[in-house]
């Protein structure tokens, strides 16, 4: 299946209901090894003049390997009969077995990063910031305890920002 471009403005989704409820897929890597994880934590927005999108990636979480190793990542939204799909993706390790290959999802290589051809809308995104969150950053304390607190070690997330360069959408 073909991928077209659209612009930022031309975007009409709902954030809350996409990522938070729908969830997506945060890829990263190139032809020759990637990675992909499901994630619900997320937003889009505007910052130094440019459209961004923030994702939250555990630091056990092996697609961090891969954010942190590129330049690009894209982040995959699908159709609601994907969801099984994206649950797996979230319960399997891709350390321990081609878990692409056994959701049934067909790697796209654009811009020196991977989506799925499967994906109803991508955002390929150049990462441009990386902040660990720790207790030393929540301004409320109960988030430590609330996130956090139910771990024998405390896996903080990291929250990249990435300015969004192109818009695919499934044509």
């Amino acid at each position: 299946m073909a991928l077209r471009e659209i612009s930022t403005k031309e975007l009409t989704l709902n954030p809350f209901e996409k990522i938070g409820e729908g969830w997506m897929l945060i890829t990263a890597g190139d032809e020759s090894r990637f990675n992909t994880m499901t994630a619900s934590w997320g937003a889009l927005g505007v910052i130094w003049g440019a459209p961004t999108a923030t994702c939250y990636i555990r630091k056990s979480r092996f697609t961090k390997e891969f954010v942190d190793a590129s330049e690009r990542f894209t982040l995959s939204f699908y159709d609601d009969s994907r969801h099984r799909t994206l649950a797996y993706l979230g319960a399997v390790s891709g350390r321990d077995e081609d878990k692409v290959a056994k959701a049934g999802l067909t790697p796209h290589f654009v811009d020196g990063t991977t989506t799925f051809e499967e994906a109803a809308l991508t955002l390929v995104c150049r990462k441009v910031g990386a902040t660990l969150l720790s207790p030393e950053t929540f301004v409320d304390p109960t988030i430590d305890e609330k996130c956090y607190g139910d771990q024998d070690y405390h896996d903080y997330h990291t929250m990249y920002l990435g300015a969004i360069e192109r818009v695919l959408v499934r044509a």
